[in-house]
């Protein structure tokens, strides 16, 4: 993207935030053109005397190829708002961050993704909660969200990383400023095919504490939802559940003792309306995720050729004859089947016997919920 270098010079300039660059993207059309901007122009738009002079100090001094280059060659890759990548959920927020750095993948099925926070200072009920309901998303192909903070959010991207799910760890610095640094070799596993690292902070940028509430609006932007498992009356995960309902997100939290600090967070969010969570399924009920995990784990495996597109359309988790198949889409019986035995071998269909297929997920058949089985003959 021939624009790429002007978000990231923006990204550079202290003072300018996604409002500032939002109101340059309206005047100017683009970033480039913004990027030419004099001061007087520049204070027309409306930016204040102190980012004025960031800005044109920064220009001066930055080689935005150069820029570009150094990023590139440490592994990150950059993300712009107006890139068909960027996350869909997160476009839907106020003040969406107009870049994003991240380190692995993040990919069309996360966006079915839910956000898992807490306190640092975790109790043994904490950490089997958290481990039990991030197992849960796991096995519904939901993605785990969380901030790479020591405690709830470390135990949340472990977990989906041992049952072999996905994680995105919302970073409050850049990329290469892991914090904690004990949960350096964590982020390592999470770009390793698991999910992604992120951070709309620029290289070198510290673990300042000013950087983690804007951190945590991003956290809750990634999901559907956020879980709140332990945190204290004042900890940074209610921060996260504010964003989330400014963002119309819905809110969880889990019951602990009362007598127990770390549970005053949660048991205070639950009487103000958040919904309470005893077991997983609360959560994928009230989001109504039980029906997307099925579709995604199909979804995996997309057809590729006109041909399979068209055997695909015509497959449910109902037998269907290959003669049928032919019939309906009008291809040769030969084509069909040569077509089906590649799709099989992908993953995509099963065959059930007699020359029937089915459309496959992950682990089994999707069965139409209205019949039995079939069986074998």
């Amino acid at each position: 993207m021939s624009d790429l270098k002007y978000w990231l010079g923006f990204n550079l300039v202290k003072g300018i935030g996604p409002a500032k660059v939002q109101a340059l993207l309206d005047y100017y059309g683009s970033l480039a053109h913004a990027w030419q901007a004099n001061e007087f122009e520049l204070q027309k738009i409306g930016l204040d005397r102190r980012a004025i002079k960031t800005f044109l100090k920064t220009r001066q001094e930055t080689d935005l190829d150069a820029a570009l280059a150094r990023v590139q060659q440490t592994g990150v890759s950059l993300l712009t708002r107006e890139m068909p990548d960027y996350p869909n959920y997160l476009h839907e927020i106020p003040n969406p961050p107009p870049l994003l750095y991240y380190q692995g993948e993040i990919l069309e099925q996360d966006q079915w993704a839910v956000a898992v926070v807490g306190t640092r200072r975790l109790t043994a009920y904490g950490r089997q909660v958290t481990r039990d309901l991030v197992a849960g998303l796991v096995q519904n192909n939901i993605t785990v969200v969380s901030g790479l903070a020591r405690g709830i959010d470390a135990i949340a991207h472990k977990t989906a990383i041992e049952l072999g799910g996905r994680t995105f760890a919302v970073l409050g610095s850049g990329l290469d400023c892991i914090y904690p640094a004990e949960n350096r070799t964590l982020a390592q596993e999470i770009t390793q095919g698991q999910g992604a690292i992120i951070s709309e902070y620029g290289l070198g940028v510290q673990p300042e504490a000013k950087n983690f509430p804007p951190r945590n609006r991003i956290i809750s932007g990634l999901s559907l939802g956020v879980i709140v498992i332990e945190a204290g009356e004042r900890s940074g995960a209610l921060i996260t559940t504010n964003f989330a309902l400014e963002q119309d997100r819905d809110v969880f939290a889990v019951p602990g003792n009362i007598n127990s600090p770390a549970s005053r967070g949660p048991n205070k969010l639950i009487q103000e309306g958040a919904k309470l969570v005893t077991k997983v399924e609360d959560v994928l009920e009230e989001l109504n995720l039980h029906m997307v995990a099925e579709r995604t784990a199909v979804q995996l495996v997309l057809p590729e050729t006109a041909e399979e597109i068209a055997l695909y359309s015509q497959l449910s988790g109902q037998p269907i004859h290959i003669d049928d198949l032919s019939r309906s889409t009008g291809l040769p019986s030969a084509l069909v089947s040569s077509t089906l035995t590649l799709m099989e071998l992908k993953g995509m269909v099963q065959q059930v016997g007699g020359m029937n297929y089915i459309l496959l997920r992950e682990d089994g058949p999707i069965y139409n919920t209205t019949s039995e089985p079939p069986q074998e003959s």
